[in-house]
């Protein structure tokens, strides 16, 4: 096996992508592959806060949406496919400590440790294929990009220590095609689902739509166009980062786990 590029990933099937990913082949981003596969964002962290995070993603379901959740000190999510190991099937996770980046890593075999729990919550990656099967065009899989996440005046509900704001990806469709992105994307609760805002940037405290606080600067729509905005599933990131955890591993925005799950089945609630 040689390194692939993502042109040849996207041939891939999911469970082929995962085997290129652990054998550190593959670490580019993972918008576009694994058609039809629900893909997911990853949090390692140490048992002592799982009950409050866990309690955080049911409060704040629209942007963390849980599919599934490993037992204490077990590495492998049961339920998401077979043979998933959250220690090495994500492209790139990213290590904290005090709520500070320590590293970002292909794998996670020499941080992990018998009392970490991982949890697996819906990406909007999902979506994306039925919204390219219904022609709508999607500028960061077009152009080989990350999508721009930012993060927003949205406020999360409190649980122990887990609070800060929402955190959102956007894209941009047209004006006139609004309600075929509402109707698709709604369907995928277990990948945030609806837009949670359309139109301006600034009323969900976003000042400079070119400076994402996470993935690539978009281009600036046109006139027929708009901005829309889902809830993301970096959102409980932005959480653990403040509230300074001293010990975390999450994925790197955009480099999703892809499961080998169908995309519109629901799963954990």
């Amino acid at each position: 096996m040689e390194i692939i590029n993502f042109d040849k990933a996207k041939n891939l099937n999911s469970s082929e992508i995962r085997d290129y990913i652990r054998k550190e082949l593959y670490a580019g981003h993972t918008a576009g592959l694994a058609k039809n596969k629900l893909q997911t964002n990853i949090v390692v962290l140490p048992s002592q806060f799982s009950d409050h995070f866990l309690n955080f993603c049911h409060l704040n379901k629209k942007a963390c949406p849980i599919v599934d959740k490993t037992k204490v000190g077990d590495p492998f999510f049961h339920n998401l496919g077979r043979d998933i190991d959250v220690r090495l099937d994500v492209p790139r996770y990213n290590i904290y400590k005090n709520g500070k980046l320590l590293n970002t890593t292909k794998n996670i075999k020499d941080y992990w440790e018998d009392t970490f729990v991982a949890f697996a919550i819906g990406c909007s990656f999902t979506f994306e294929h039925e919204l390219l099967r219904n022609n709508l065009e999607l500028d960061h899989i077009k152009n080989n990009k990350i999508v721009p996440m930012y993060k927003t005046n949205i406020k999360n509900k409190r649980s122990g220590v887990f609070a800060s704001e929402m955190v959102t990806s956007m894209r941009i469709f047209k004006k006139s095609e609004a309600k075929k992105v509402i109707t698709i994307s709604k369907k995928y609760s277990q990948a945030h689902g609806e837009p949670v805002h359309v139109g301006s940037p600034e009323r969900i405290g976003i000042n400079n739509i070119l400076k994402p606080n996470w993935g690539d600067p978009p281009r600036v729509k046109k006139s027929d166009e708009d901005y829309y905005f889902w809830a993301c599933g970096v959102t409980p990131q932005n959480a653990v980062m403040e509230a300074k955890l001293p010990f975390c591993i999450t994925h790197t925005p955009g480099h999703m786990l892809i499961t080998d799950t169908a995309e519109n089945k629901i799963l954990l609630t």
